[in-house]
């Protein structure tokens, strides 16, 4: 069987290969994995482009080490979305569908409300992951192989509040419907 068309791997095999490209990541360009500086870097280029006078009273900015760029992060963000893409493509794995039915089953089958919900739910979560100093990927996974103490606490937080919000959302009835599908 050909690896690539395969619909799921291995968490191990993916694990392993994840730790590899971290390896990587340190050795190339001497940086943790991350993509939310990407996006932080991507508003402050379109600042910059909308009202440029603003983006220089910006002491932040300042630091040519943090200025705002197109760099190997957001190419790694371009590399996620092409990644995804083929993916979906060579295991056939792709769905039409734009309302899980967990979703539906909860807040109805309108799309304009499920992409409302995403859009909301990902602009918190990279608020929250740029307050935490780092997301999934900079904390959960060049943090923690690093073993460092804030990173492994932001792990053990991102699971409990992950629960904690699906049974807020869906509560415990959500939980069955889930259990049921399987």
């Amino acid at each position: 069987m050909n690896t690539l068309r395969m619909k799921s791997w291995s968490p191990y095999v993916v694990g392993a290969l994840i730790g590899v490209l971290s390896w990587f990541s340190f050795a190339t360009a001497d940086k943790p994995l991350g993509i939310t500086t990407a996006f932080e870097y991507t508003a402050a280029l379109t600042e910059r482009a909308v009202t440029p006078g603003l983006a220089q009273t910006n002491e932040y900015y300042r630091d040519p080490e943090k200025s705002p760029k197109v760099d190997w992060e957001w190419m790694l963000v371009v590399g996620v979305f092409i990644g995804a893409f083929m993916s979906s493509k060579l295991s056939n794995d792709r769905t039409s569908q734009t309302v899980p039915p967990l979703w539906a089953w909860r807040f109805g089958d309108s799309t304009a409300k499920r992409f409302t919900g995403a859009f909301f739910g990902g602009a918190l979560m990279m608020f929250g992951a740029r307050l935490a100093g780092g997301c999934t990927s900079g904390h959960g996974i060049s943090g923690a192989l690093q073993l460092a103490v804030s990173s492994w606490i932001f792990v053990l937080l991102l699971f409990a509040s992950g629960v904690a919000t699906a049974f807020l959302i869906y509560g415990k009835e959500g939980a069955n419907r889930v259990r049921s599908n399987q």
